[in-house]
This record gives C-alpha cells, structure tokens and sequence, in this order.
C-alpha cells in the first residue's frame, strides 16, 4: 500500500511540475529583478585617532578634566542633533537631486541612519599609554558624496574638539581671574578694617597690654613713692612745728640731741600711723602718749635754753624765719606732690580701663584677623589655582593634554556595501520552488476527486470488488495548449525583467560572479 501511495504522490507532483515549475522560475525572476532594483549603497569611512596626553600629570595639568575620548562621545551626541544635521544636509547640498525636497524630520532621520561613529580600542603593550580611534562612516549612493561626507564630519569633530577644549581651559582661566580679583578686593578691604580698629582702639590693643601692665605697676610704684614722700615730709613738718614749739629752735639751727631725734621719729611715725588708723586706735593713743612723755623730758632738761630764746627776741626771730622757710619748701613739694598724684592716679585710671577694655578689643581684633586669614588663604589658593588653569589653557592651545587628529581620510570606495543582492538573488529559486510546492499541495487538498481505490473504499464505507479507473479520451492538443500558456507567462516574467528592471544578460553575469 505505501508503495501504491507513493507511487500515486510522484504522479502528482509529476502532474503539477510544470505549474511548479513556472512559480519557481518566475518568482526567482522576479526576486532577481527586484534585488538588482535595491540602490547601491558605498560607505566611506575616515579614522580619527586619540592619543593620550602628551605632558604627564605629574608635570603639568590640563585645566580640562573630561578626556579626549569621552570628548569624541560628547560630539558624537551634538553633531547628531537636529540643527547640525539640517545644516550639514543643507551646506553640502544632499537632497538638491531630490524630486520633492524632504520635510526636515526625515532628512534628520535619514542623517541619522547614515552616520555611523564607532570606537576601537588600540593596545599599546604596556607602555603606560593608550589610544583610541574612532570609526568615522557615511553611507551613501554616491561614493564621493559619501567620502566628502565623512571627511566633513571628520573635521567638524576635530574642530569642535579643538574649540570646546580651549574654551573650557579659557572659562577655567576666566573663573579664577575673577575670583583672584574678588579675593584681593576683598582682603584689601579686610586690611583697611583692620587698620581702622588698630587706629581707633589703639589703647586698647593686645600687643601693648604688657607695656601698660608694666607701665601701671611702675605708676603704682612711684604713687607709693609719692605717699611715703608725702607722709615723710609731712612728719617732718610736724616734727618742725613741735620742737620749734616745745623747744624754741628748729631742728637745722643745731644738731639734734638722741631724745630730740626720737621724738622725730615718734612724730613720724605718728604721721604714719594717722594715715592708716583713726584717732581712737591704741596705738595712735600709745605713740601720742610717748611723744608727750618725752616732751616732757626734754622741757625738764633744756629749761634755761627755752627761757633764752624766749627771752631774746632777735633769736625768736630768727629761729621763726628759719622755720617759716623749711615749712614754705615743705609745703611746695606736698603740693607737687598732690598734683603728681592726681595725674598718676588719672594715669593708673586710664590704664586700668584700657587693660579692662583690651579682651573685647582682642576678640573683635581676633575676628577680624580670623577672616583676613582665611581670604588670605583662599587668596592664595586662587593664585596658585590660577598658575595651573593658565598652563591648562597653554596645554589644550598646543593641543598636548589630549591630540585628536585625521590617522586616515575618507577616500571614494569602489565597492559597494550592500553585498546581500546576491543572497537574495540566490534565495529566489528556494523560495519560488518552496511556493510553487506550497501552490500544488494547496490544489490537491481542495481537489475531491476521488481518483483512488481506497478513496472510492472510503466514500462507500464498503469494500468494492473490483474498481475500473476512469479512461480519459486523448488531450494531446490540451496539454500542448497548457505547456505553451506556461511557456509564455515564463517568457513574458523574462520579457519584464528584461526591458523593465535589468538586461538578462547582466543578471546572470552578475549570478554567476556571485555564485563564483
């Protein structure tokens, strides 16, 4: 049965061969013609190398810190956008030849679709340097528009490198100009202030409380001075008065006897004493209680000395002028006394309200002080920030902090790129031989003819005894007829393809190369 089976499905596919064979052959007819239809396509492309800074950072460095290759991706970006590619499309004159001139959404799109920028690694072996060239292509049907492409785009990479590069180290510059001027300005101004507190406040500065200090304890010194001074002639005065009373001389008229030189210096230190302790105090009362004792004594002794100098008056006078003269000096050095003391203790006063006043002078002056430091600080960093932009601009204007240059131009391409015609043309009879197959078994499957024993077996649900296949009269002249209608659509898919899409001749010429 399966020998019946397949010999009934040969004959089949031996009945329909020529209509498969006309599908094949002329649907690989018209794949051909339509693959020799596709526009030609030549891509050009031009290499732009990268190199790694020339100068070591170590040296000198760029004020640019982004690196030449990611620069390339940046301008990748902006060279792609849709006002560099309408100006691109419209300065090199792309769509002139177009029949409608292209709205500017599909130039851009096209644009897009053409340009091609790709990255390439290059090892450099280990020699602590490395490069990068980037794969610059434009595809088009013409190969010089293609190459003038590409070079274009080429060098608007380059100069926009170029250009973007040495404005960025010229802003770098720029910026720390300014901040050298706003600094300086800024520390000057800090400078006056701190001149025109020192210039007000200069008794209460810091660096001079030391110097008042000492300037106030030696004031202090003298005023005690002074006070003992004071106190000293001020006994003296005394004493003057009360030996001049007690005894009717003075102390310089003749050498003091030992009970006349005690009683001076009780008479001092009485002095002394009243300056410190009141009039009640016990020992106020026990040195007046001396004095008058010994006062005494003095009168027992020297009665007849006393009574002579009472008695004559040209001594009394005397002795008088001689007193009124001591007591005259005496009162005149109290009375500078007293005017140096008022000064010294107004001097000691003003002394003390600068030494008070100097710990809120010091921090007003330590704030100030403060804020010069840190501008001058930041001053100087500036200085030094702006040392290094400059040599980062002089790098990027030599172009050593990172050299972008044209390692190989965009020269016309003689072959095209659009290799894949050939693998079309050659897919044409698979798929024209895999659709006419298709075509057959789909007319056999709608065919209900019952042209089999086991069919009729089928229909009937029965087994017949015996079955007479059906004898068809001769149709020479109608299978003649469908060989010559499908020679002439074969010939008329060949006459197409011949004077409407490409010569037969350059078609299997071009088959051929292609299969070779």
């Amino acid at each position: 049965m399966s020998s019946l089976d397949l010999r009934f499905y040969l004959s089949l596919l031996i009945r329909r061969l020529p209509l498969v064979l006309a599908i094949a052959v002329s649907f690989a007819v018209l794949i051909a013609g339509a693959a020799y239809m596709l526009p030609t396509k030549f891509r050009a492309s031009s290499k732009i190398l990268v190199e790694s800074p020339q100068i070591p950072s170590e040296l000198a460095r760029s004020s640019v810190t982004i690196g030449p290759a990611e620069q390339v991706q940046i301008l990748q970006q902006q060279i792609t956008t849709r006002d560099d590619l309408l100006a691109l499309a419209d300065r090199l004159n792309l769509y002139a030849n177009a029949e409608e001139p292209p709205l500017p959404e599909d130039i851009v799109e096209d644009m897009r679709s053409r340009i091609s920028i790709e990255e390439m690694l290059v090892d450099t072996q280990g020699r602590n340097m490395s490069a990068v060239i980037f794969d610059v292509s434009f595809t088009s049907g013409d190969p010089v528009l293609a190459a003038r492409m590409a070079n274009e785009l080429a060098n608007m990479i380059l100069a926009r490198n170029q250009r973007q590069r040495t404005d960025r180290a010229g802003s770098t510059l720029q910026f720390f100009n300014q901040e050298v001027a706003r600094l300086g300005t800024q520390l000057s101004k800090l400078e006056a202030d701190i001149l025109k507190f020192k210039t007000e406040n200069k008794d209460t500065l810091p660096e001079s409380i030391e110097f008042r200090r000492t300037q106030q304890s030696n004031l202090q010194e003298r005023l005690v001075s002074l006070e003992r001074e004071e106190s000293d002639l001020r006994s003296r005065r005394i004493n003057l008065i009360a030996t001049y009373t007690n005894t009717g001389r003075i102390s310089d008229a003749s050498p003091l006897t030992p009970e006349q030189q005690m009683l001076a210096d009780l008479n001092r230190a009485l002095a002394e004493q009243l300056a410190i302790f009141s009039e009640t105090s016990p020992n106020i009362a026990a040195l007046r209680g001396r004095i008058a004792a010994l006062q005494a004594k003095l009168l027992a002794r020297e009665p007849r000395a006393l009574a002579d100098s009472k008695t004559d008056p040209r001594q009394r006078d005397d002795m008088t002028f001689g007193l009124d003269l001591q007591l005259s000096d005496i009162d005149q050095r109290l009375e500078a006394i007293a005017r140096e003391r008022v000064s010294m203790s107004q001097s000691i006063d003003e002394l003390t309200r600068s030494i008070t006043a100097t710990p809120a002078s010091e921090t007003v002056l330590t704030a100030l002080e403060r804020n010069r430091a840190n501008v001058q600080t930041q001053y100087n960093e500036a200085i030094a920030r702006r040392a290094e932009a400059s040599t980062g601009e002089q790098i990027e204007m030599r172009s050593d902090g990172g050299r972008v240059s044209v390692l190989e131009a965009a020269v016309p391409p003689l072959e095209p790129v659009n290799k894949k015609r050939m693998k079309i043309m050659a897919l044409g009879p698979v798929a024209g031989l895999a659709l006419g197959l298709g075509v057959a078994l789909a007319l056999e499957m709608l065919n209900r003819t019952i042209r089999r024993p086991v069919e009729l077996a089928r229909l009937l649900q029965t087994q017949p005894l015996a079955t007479i296949p059906e004898i068809a009269p001769a149709r020479s002249g109608s299978s003649a007829k469908r060989k010559r209608g499908l020679a002439a659509l074969v010939s008329a898919c060949f006459m197409t393809l011949h004077c409407f899409t490409v010569p037969l001749d350059h078609l299997l010429l071009r088959l051929f190369s292609g299969v070779a």
